[in-house]
């Protein structure tokens, strides 16, 4: 265990799970060419948004006759225009097993109060039996807990010939972990995550099901002009070819298609992954062989590659009333982040006390590994100030 400070710091020290690392080698110059003081449904702007569509497609190897839209409001703006457009159609079955996945149960139950709705849940750490799932309902889930760290380990669990609709919140997944595209009828990401690009835009990637379904379903409550893409109960094709229904920021567009142009030098998806898996590797290693760090997430095969979630097992830290137990993992944060080691890797305020560490596609294996001696000495330096 290192008791003295370590020498070498990491050459980038942001492991923030969102807004996420930039890519390797990001500048200011990156953005020469965004197309500034025009608008953006002008023939040029449009042609710009229709790229990074494209691209996204391209890259994630989206199948011919899914669509994808840029869309207001991040991840959380597309989920939410998805479920107030299409649930009620059916029954539902939401499944949450972290902060997130949390928020969309209540705005089911609370704010769409969806009168047959199945709410499955899993403790911070755990999946829910992904084989009890009804699949004659919508479902509803995230693909990648950011909060927990745990995340579904394929896509065998939903059927082909399944009668609902299936909705992943893929916004730490996308990019950095395979998607099951014959399994998903609405995915969801944003720009911040996985490939560090700017915030306030999300991506909205529906399957012909989920078109139909628009085009055969209106809800019962009021839709924000922000939510429609059906227009007369005809899908809105326009909006998934870069005619966005809001004006979106071509300062961030210019960003996320730096972002997607790195991603493809990379290797493309197969390189992303890689170098997540790689990046993630590093820490499960490290904690495999410290006995008092462990990952949050108790089943290896569904241990994310990106949102990296770590809790304390030190039996002196464990047997600390809840609030001492979170106030040591700050500690440890905080003077990680006030030697510039680690930057915002305390975990989420509603997960169990510890440590986050993003290790996407953006992070360099290197600086995860320099990290790792820092860790070591945040926490013993804590534990014998406390002792």
């Amino acid at each position: 265990m290192t008791t003295s400070k370590p020498a070498v710091r990491p050459a980038n020290a942001h492991f923030s799970s969102g807004p996420c690392a930039k890519r390797p080698g990001w500048s200011l110059q990156a953005l020469d060419k965004a197309f500034l003081g025009r608008s953006h449904r002008a023939k040029d702007g449009k042609a710009r948004l229709k790229l990074a569509i494209d691209k996204t497609k391209s890259i994630l190897g989206v199948p011919a006759g899914h669509v994808c839209a840029i869309v207001p409001a991040s991840d959380t703006g597309a989920y939410e225009m998805a479920m107030w457009t299409m649930l009620g159609a059916r029954p539902v079955e939401a499944l949450a097993w972290e902060s997130f996945g949390a928020g969309w149960v209540t705005d089911i139950v609370k704010q769409l109060k969806l009168k047959d709705a199945k709410i499955t849940t899993a403790e911070y750490g755990h999946l829910p039996d992904l084989a009890k799932v009804d699949f004659s309902r919508d479902v509803l889930f995230t693909a990648n807990g950011t909060t927990s760290g745990v995340r579904v380990p394929n896509y065998d669990w939903i059927p082909a010939d399944r009668q609902g609709l299936t909705f992943a919140d893929a916004t730490s997944a996308a990019f950095a972990q395979a998607l099951d595209w014959a399994k998903i009828d609405v995915c969801t990401f944003s720009w911040q995550k996985v490939l560090g690009g700017e915030a306030a835009h999300g991506m909205l990637i529906l399957s012909p099901r989920a078109v139909t379904r628009l085009e055969s379903y209106t809800p019962a409550w009021p839709l924000p002009k922000i939510f429609r893409l059906t227009k007369g109960a005809k899908f809105m094709a326009e909006v998934f070819e870069g005619e966005t229904i809001n004006t979106p920021s071509m300062l961030a567009l210019e960003d996320y298609l730096d972002a997607l142009a790195w991603a493809q030098s990379v290797g493309g998806l197969g390189g992303l992954i890689a170098r997540a898996d790689a990046n993630a590797a590093a820490i499960h290693d490290w904690t495999a062989r410290t006995p008092w760090i462990a990952n949050l997430a108790v089943v290896p095969a569904t241990r994310s590659n990106t949102s990296v979630c770590l809790r304390f097992v030190d039996p002196a830290i464990t047997a600390l009333p809840a609030d001492a137990q979170a106030a040591f993992a700050k500690q440890v944060a905080g003077l990680l982040e006030k030697e510039g080691a680690a930057h915002d890797i305390a975990y989420y305020r509603d997960a169990p006390p510890g440590l986050r560490i993003w290790c996407g596609s953006t992070i360099e294996t290197a600086d995860v590994k320099a990290l790792l001696p820092w860790v070591e000495w945040a926490y013993v330096s804590v534990r014998e100030r406390e002792s």
